[in-house]
């Protein structure tokens, strides 16, 4: 596990944004050269849009020297753990650019990590030194040379590659002022934004830990009482939805009419304030039905989208104690909206989170994927908008949302919770529960598709929204009520 519990296994591999070049093209009239080990890791914000924190970071470089596809993965706490990441990641960012028909021909990697308690950077570089040569092991077994390897680390940078003290000293030398250099400028120019580091970008979506999340959780149980057997019955499932789509079409509706503020934390406090304790519980245990969940999906582009991801967000946050499983259903539906307008960082993380909080949560593996493989998103939102214009009123659609077929996993239903007596897809759909109360003594839990080119359809479909297969048989039921520990996950991603 590392440090801030991310998973091995999802990772972003991308293109840079057209026109970065190694030798100096963010715009054809804008050349910028990046030749010595201080550019490069002068570059790295821009070329992955954040600060990376606890990772590794590998960048691809393509025939002609322009940069092609980046991956990053947590680096694991176990250095036992090292040789199977650092595989991966090489792996992954190698054989999927040639999937894709790019070839890389050489690679820059870089291992970012802040001193612990006691440490100074060059302790870090020490400490990470194997792991760097791991990279360059892993990534030379595919016949791609690793031409530089950087460690960043409090606030400086080391090559592991270059000999030469007067270039690269054995203290190692000190990073420029973020936003002075002409990489920053040319970034700037091109429209690329650096967004924080990673970690600022999670906080928005992780569950509260303030004295306003016990209120919450006692919100969740009052309405996991009334809600949960209702969904579980099949007259008044389709009630339930309609409430639930409702009341999440009104609150969109007060975000988006909300006066703005400046600054993400003081938008996402007005959000929380916007939002009570009963609308958000009545809404996260509504979206545990999948079908509703996928309805919901729909709000994913133009004037709905940006209060949607905003409520996505809050209800994310607001998945406290024991019901931070839940939080798989909203964060799923952020990473959506947020891959679906355009922004790659917010979803992968978003998308990964929700692995965190349900690792088995079909929907997210699939568009995580999706996300990481650079497909568009058209596809999916092509579908849906046909769903959205073509249901009549209070029809409940066939299939789970966006087509794409999703296997239950049971870990949402109370233990020895009956089924009730009818078709065994339908009920499959059914998901939320009310969560067993942890003691108050007890601390809060922790927390490919394939391509989809022109004439292709959404991930996992092979024709024009397929309708959902039948379930052959019941699956047992249990809970998975979170833990001590609980949504922490094996390396980055963010997910268990």
């Amino acid at each position: 596990m590392t440090n801030h519990g991310e998973t091995t296994e999802p990772f972003e591999n991308g293109d840079i944004a057209a026109g970065v070049s190694f030798d100096g093209q963010l715009t054809p009239d804008t050349p910028i050269a990046l030749r010595t080990p201080a550019e490069l890791a002068d570059a790295l914000p821009y070329l992955l849009g954040y600060r990376p924190e606890d990772s590794m970071v590998l960048v691809s470089l393509l025939d002609r020297g322009n940069f092609g596809g980046r991956a990053r993965l947590g680096i694991p706490a176990g250095v036992e753990d090292w040789q199977a990441a650092a595989r991966q990641i090489a792996r992954g960012l190698v054989i999927g650019a040639r999937r894709r028909g790019s070839r890389p021909e050489r690679i820059v990697a870089y291992v970012c990590q802040e001193p612990r308690p006691g440490e100074t950077g060059r302790d870090v570089m020490l400490r990470l030194a194997p792991l760097a040569q791991l990279l360059r092991t892993e990534c030379g077994s595919l016949d791609v040379p690793v031409i530089e390897a950087l460690c960043v680390s409090d606030a400086r940078f080391w090559s592991y590659v270059c000999p030469v003290e007067s270039c690269c000293p054995p203290e190692g030398t000190p990073m420029g002022m973020p936003g002075t250099s002409a990489m920053a400028a040319a970034a700037t120019y091109a429209g690329i934004q650096v967004r924080g580091s990673l970690r600022e970008l999670r906080a928005r979506m992780q569950p509260w830990e303030t004295s306003a999340a016990l209120e919450q959780e006692v919100a969740l149980d009052a309405a996991g009482m009334s809600l949960v057997p209702r969904i579980l019955d099949d007259a008044s499932r389709a009630e339930v939805a309609e409430e639930t789509l409702d009341l999440a079409g009104r609150i969109i509706r007060r975000f988006a009419e909300a006066a703005p503020v400046s600054g993400v934390h003081p938008a996402d406090v007005r959000d929380d304030a916007l939002l009570g304790h009963d609308e958000a519980a009545t809404l996260i245990l509504g979206l545990q039905d999948r079908t509703t969940r996928d309805r919901a999906a729909a709000w994913m582009e133009g004037d709905e989208g940006a209060p949607a991801l905003r409520l996505w967000r809050a209800l994310a946050r607001r998945c406290v104690g024991p019901y931070r499983e839940h939080a798989a259903a909203p964060l799923t539906l952020a990473g959506w909206v947020a891959w679906s307008t355009g922004d790659d960082i917010e979803a992968r993380e978003a998308l990964a989170m929700a692995l965190g909080a349900d690792p088995h949560y079909l929907f997210a593996q699939l568009l995580h994927r999706a996300c990481n493989e650079g497909l568009d998103p058209e596809s999916i939102r092509r579908c849906l908008r046909q769903e959205r214009h073509g249901r009549t009123p209070g029809e409940r659609p066939s299939s789970t949302g966006p087509n794409i077929p999703e296997q239950k996993t049971g870990s949402q239903l109370p233990p020895g919770t009956p089924l009730p007596t009818q078709d065994v897809a339908e009920a499959d759909r059914a998901t939320p529960t009310r969560r067993k109360r942890r003691p108050r003594n007890t601390g809060p839990g922790d927390t490919t598709p394939g391509n989809t080119g022109p004439g292709k359809t959404a991930p996992g479909n092979t024709g024009p929204c397929p309708q959902r297969p039948q379930a052959q048989t019941r699956r047992p039921t249990r809970s998975r009520p979170a833990p001590s520990g609980a949504g922490k996950t094996c390396a980055n991603g963010e997910d268990g």
